[in-house]
């Protein structure tokens, strides 16, 4: 019988152990296994340079404003300093002298240089078959120069800052900038506004300057894929020659969002409730994307309207966010079942609700359904409209007169808890583009203040509106502070596991943090 180890894997047969054997080179006369050209290493690569005629020393067109890199003949791409990409640029440059010296690529890597240096160093390992077809891989270094050279964009931006190309109009006629707050941190994310040589809020919006066109077309098509907007464009022309026929023109691109919010109260009008299956008519908004989410709080019936139904008829809110008023709940009855409609969970009830202003001077009491249900408890406030104070001009609304409650529940209300955090800083902070402030909205600066820290409360409570932004830690967020606050307040906030990994310090603050360690 033959031991194991002699006997091939499974199949029963005998395995015989081959050994290589060794011979000696041409030239030095060392033992070595045997190859097409009977040398060593050594030896070959003394004979052969198959490096010889390979580039060496290249130039990198760099413009310095915007870190991008000259495309022949005309494109700029930015690249980040060894990265992939720049790598990926760096080796197509090689690409042609690799064919023609007929050397493959095995393995490129970068060589640490100083930032300043201007020098990107790349460490290139090749192949080639060399003599009686044996085959060297040998390593060398390639520099490439950085020609400092700004970019057109840059260099007409540096001429003169006002002189943009496109400009686009963001508007939104309402009276709060909640959206602009919300897309602002999506443009952020998603780096839309990137290519902005100039950013300035105005009265109703903001406005976006880029030196091409395609850019501004670029960031049009981001903002229609994220909000409900209808757009037009016009150009002027700047100047003409006729003799090499060329024109230049400045492009205006106007893009007005739907005035329709969160949480805003809508009576539909009767066609557009019949084309959403006889939903309403009176529903609340609850998420805009590129379309609206409606819900019905009396049926929990939900449809969504897309940007094209919307502009058709262009519907106004009936009443916006602006007009919450508190309510305190008396007593909360549930009438059906929790259920959960677009990730968000909602259950219908019977609720008693008084209005906060009404305590003391009136024995005032309404009893209403609510969607709300499963957040409500006897004691609790809440934000809603008041219909029953309230002076409407909707012609539409006044055909429901006497079938419609005297007032809907929007939200919970956390303003009494939150007594207890006020002047104490978040766990959390949100960037903000870099924008020119328009002289007349300088005097409305406490009222920005004021819409700001609702936005901040907004993501708070809610999370489907963190999902698609970026939250980063605070450092000024001190957790010790936060030990007076009982375990019973069930106050919303924004769990650390939601803040980014990667957090955005600069070089000063990393020295900081090692120091103190």
């Amino acid at each position: 019988m033959f031991s194991s180890s002699g006997m091939a894997d499974g199949s029963g047969m005998f395995k015989v152990h081959q050994t290589i054997g060794s011979v000696l080179c041409c030239k030095c006369g060392i033992p070595m296994q045997p190859n097409a050209a009977n040398m060593c290493v050594k030896c070959l690569s003394s004979e052969v340079d198959i490096t010889e005629g390979l580039l060496k020393r290249l130039v990198l067109v760099h413009c310095p404003e915007c870190e991008s890199y000259l495309q022949p003949p005309r494109s700029w791409v930015k690249l980040q300093l060894e990265s992939k990409e720049l790598l990926t640029f760096c080796l197509k440059k090689l690409q042609k002298n690799f064919n023609s010296s007929k050397v493959r690529l095995v393995h490129a890597e970068f060589i640490w240089t100083e930032p300043h240096s201007r020098r990107i160093k790349v460490k290139v390992k090749v192949q080639k078959e060399v003599i009686n077809g044996a085959i060297l891989e040998q390593s060398y270094t390639v520099e490439y120069v950085q020609q400092e050279h700004m970019c057109e964009s840059c260099s007409r931006v540096q001429a003169n800052p006002d002189q943009w190309v496109a400009a686009v109009q963001l508007r939104q006629h309402v009276s709060h900038r909640r959206t602009f707050f919300y897309l602002e941190q999506l443009i952020l994310k998603h780096g839309a506004a990137a290519s902005a040589i100039r950013i300035k809020q105005m009265e109703q919006g903001i406005d976006f300057f880029f030196s091409n066109r395609s850019h501004a077309v670029k960031f049009v098509e981001f903002v229609g894929k994220v909000a409900p907007v209808r757009s037009r464009s016009d150009k002027q022309l700047v100047s003409h020659d006729p003799k090499s026929n060329n024109y230049n023109y400045k492009y205006t691109f106007s893009v007005e969002i739907s005035s329709i919010c969160r949480e805003d109260l809508i009576c539909l009008p009767p066609k557009v409730a019949v084309s959403l299956g006889n939903i309403g008519p009176i529903v609340i908004c609850t998420k805009v994307t590129n379309s609206i989410a409606l819900l019905d709080p009396f049926t929990l019936r939900h449809c969504f309207l897309d940007a094209d139904q919307y502009w058709r008829t262009s519907f106004k809110s009936l009443l916006t966010s602006r007009q919450l008023v508190e309510y305190i709940v008396l007593d909360v009855e549930v009438v059906s079942p929790e259920v959960t409609i677009g990730g968000t969970k909602y259950c219908l009830a019977d609720a008693q609700v008084a209005r906060v202003s009404d305590f003391g001077k009136n024995d005032t009491i309404f009893n209403i359904k609510t969607h709300l249900g499963h957040l409500l408890n006897p004691g609790d406030y809440a934000l809603g409209y008041d219909l029953y104070g309230a002076n409407s001009n909707d012609m539409e609304l006044d055909k429901y007169k006497g079938h419609i409650p005297e007032a809907i529940l929007v939200k919970k209300s956390y303003e009494e808890k939150r007594q207890k955090k006020r002047g104490k800083p978040r766990s959390w902070k949100l960037k903000s583009l870099e924008m020119e402030v328009d002289d007349n909205r300088r005097l409305d600066q406490d009222k920005m203040v004021s819409e700001y820290e609702q936005f901040l409360k907004d993501l708070e409570e809610n999370p489907d509106m963190r999902f698609n932004i970026s939250l980063y830690r605070n450092k000024e967020y001190q957790p010790s502070e936060m030990a007076s606050v009982t375990d019973g307040d069930e106050l919303p906030s924004v769990p650390l596991d939601e803040l980014l990994a990667d957090l955005d310090l600069s070089e000063d603050e990393d020295g900081e943090d090692n120091m103190a360690e």
